[in-house]
C-alpha cells in the first residue's frame, strides 16, 4: 500500500509536466504564430491604425522639437520620429485586451480545465501569445518604420537599429509576462477589469510608448527607470533612435527573468485555490 501513493502521484499531470521536456513550447509558438498569420485582415488593420498613429503622434513629437531649437532631451526630430514608429509597434504587438481576455478565461474555468493538460498553463499561454505577437510585430514595424522613411529618412544609426531587433521580442515578451501577473489577480477578484486599466495607464507613462522618458519630470523619470515597464517599449525605441545602449538588452534580460518567476508564482498560487474551493 505504502509504494501506490507515489506511483500514483508519478501519474497526476503536475507530475508529467516535470518530467516532459518543453516540447510543447515550440508548437505552441508555432501554434499562435499561424493563427495569426491566417487572421490577414487583422493584420492589415493593425498596419492601417500604426500608420495613423505613427503619423500624427510623431509629427506633433517634431513640431515640439522645432520649438525648443531643434533637439529635445537628446532627441532631434529625426529619432523621436524613429522612436515612436518602434515603440508603437512593440506595444501593438501585444493584445491591448490581454489582461480581461486572461481574466474571463480565469472567470469562466477555461484555466480549470488547462489545469489538466501534461503542460504548465502559463507556460503554453505565453508561448502561444509570443508566437502571435511575432506576426503583428512584423506588420507593425513594416507599416511604421515606413512613415519614418518617407517623412525623416534613414534611421539615425543602423548599428543601433540593429540592436533594437533582438529588444523587440525582448519587450514584447516583458510585457506578455507582466500582462499575466497583473491578470493573475482575477484568480481573487473575479474580475480582471480594474488590473487592465492600471496597467494600461502604467505603460502608457512609465513604459514610454508616448514619449522617451528622459522628457518625464525628475521625480518621474526615477521611477520610470526603476520599473520593469521601461523594457517594454522604451529600451527597443531607445535604441532604434539612434542610441547604441546594449546594456539596455541585459536590463530587459533581467527584468524578463525577474518577470517570468513572479507570473509564474501568481499562477500557480491561482491554481491552488482553484483545487482547494474550485472552479
Amino acid at each position: 500500500m505504502t509504494a501506490a501513493a507515489p506511483a500514483s502521484a508519478a501519474g497526476t499531470p503536475a507530475a508529467a509536466r516535470r518530467r516532459r521536456p518543453p516540447r510543447w513550447a515550440g508548437v505552441a509558438v508555432a501554434t499562435g504564430a499561424g493563427r495569426m498569420l491566417a487572421a490577414r485582415g487583422e493584420l492589415v488593420m493593425g498596419m492601417a491604425i500604426q500608420v495613423l498613429i505613427v503619423s500624427a503622434v510623431s509629427a506633433l513629437w517634431r513640431v515640439a522639437v522645432e520649438a525648443n531649437g531643434g533637439l529635445l532631451d537628446g532627441y532631434d526630430a529625426r529619432s523621436l520620429t524613429w522612436y515612436i514608429a518602434v515603440s508603437e509597434a512593440v506595444y501593438m504587438a501585444v493584445s491591448s485586451r490581454i489582461i480581461e481576455e486572461i481574466g474571463a478565461d480565469i472567470a469562466t474555468g477555461a484555466v480549470a480545465s488547462e489545469m489538466l493538460r501534461p503542460a504548465p498553463v502559463i507556460g503554453v499561454r505565453l508561448a502561444t501569445q509570443f508566437g502571435a505577437t511575432l506576426p503583428r510585430a512584423v506588420a507593425n514595424l513594416t507599416a511604421g518604420c515606413g512613415v519614418a522613411l518617407v517623412t525623416v529618412g534613414a534611421p539615425p544609426s543602423w548599428g543601433a537599429l540593429l540592436l533594437a531587433l533582438p529588444a523587440i521580442p525582448l519587450g514584447a515578451a516583458c510585457n506578455l509576462v507582466a500582462a499575466h501577473a497583473f491578470a493573475g489577480a482575477a484568480f481573487w477578484l473575479r474580475d480582471a477589469g480594474s488590473a487592465w486599466f492600471l496597467y494600461q495607464k502604467l505603460i502608457f507613462i512609465f513604459g514610454g510608448m508616448l514619449l522617451p522618458l528622459q522628457v518625464l519630470p525628475g521625480p518621474m523619470r526615477a521611477v520610470a527607470f526603476g520599473l520593469p515597464l521601461m523594457t517594454m517599449a522604451y529600451v527597443p525605441a531607445r535604441l532604434a533612435s539612434g542610441h547604441v545602449e546594449p546594456f539596455l538588452l541585459l536590463v530587459q534580460a533581467g527584468w524578463l527573468v525577474v518577470l517570468t518567476v513572479l507570473a509564474a508564482a501568481v499562477f500557480r498560487a491561482g491554481e491552488r485555490r482553484l483545487q482547494t474551493v474550485g472552479g
